[in-house]
């Protein structure tokens, strides 16, 4: 099932790489940015965050709060944070539920892989509703930033 625009973001709670729980009813009243990936220490994958990392600043302008997330563990996260300095959070999808949620989950991606989150990006308005649903078939493509940006600069 595809995430419809006004539609209430599905809730979770998932673990940041510092093993801290983030549930994402708890960040009503901010804006929102979810941006699942494929895998860590991939090269569109560090490309992808490392954008976002060099422009949290225009981020953290706007009251949003940006999260990463994958299937990867959350020991895989930290080390991936780490490496890269990421400056926002990477949550680890691990049992594959909340990439389903948000219809991002690749059946079948490379290497025989099974169950990999799909490359997408959601914003989610300070009420919780989803404002930009973007999922890429292609794990070489990256979502549209200055749409997303756009978006995120006309949320109250």
């Amino acid at each position: 099932m595809s995430l419809s625009i006004g539609q209430t973001a599905p809730d979770f709670t998932l673990f940041d790489s510092e093993k801290n729980p983030v549930t994402l009813s708890e960040q009503r009243g901010h804006k929102v940015l979810l941006l699942f990936f494929p895998q860590a220490f991939t090269s569109v994958c560090t490309k992808e965050l490392c954008g976002i990392r060099d422009n949290i600043a225009r981020y953290n302008a706007v009251n949003a709060r940006v999260f990463g997330i994958s299937v990867d563990s959350v020991f895989t996260l930290a080390k991936f944070k780490e490496e890269q300095q990421y400056n926002f959070p990477l949550l680890s999808d691990f049992n594959k539920e909340v990439s389903g949620l948000y219809d991002s989950l690749y059946a079948d991606w490379i290497l025989q892989m099974k169950g990999v989150s799909k490359r997408s990006a959601f914003v989610i308005d300070k009420e919780g509703l989803v404002q930009y649903a973007e999922v890429m078939d292609k794990a070489g493509d990256v979502p549209d930033f200055d749409r997303i940006r756009s978006v995120l600069d006309a949320l109250p």
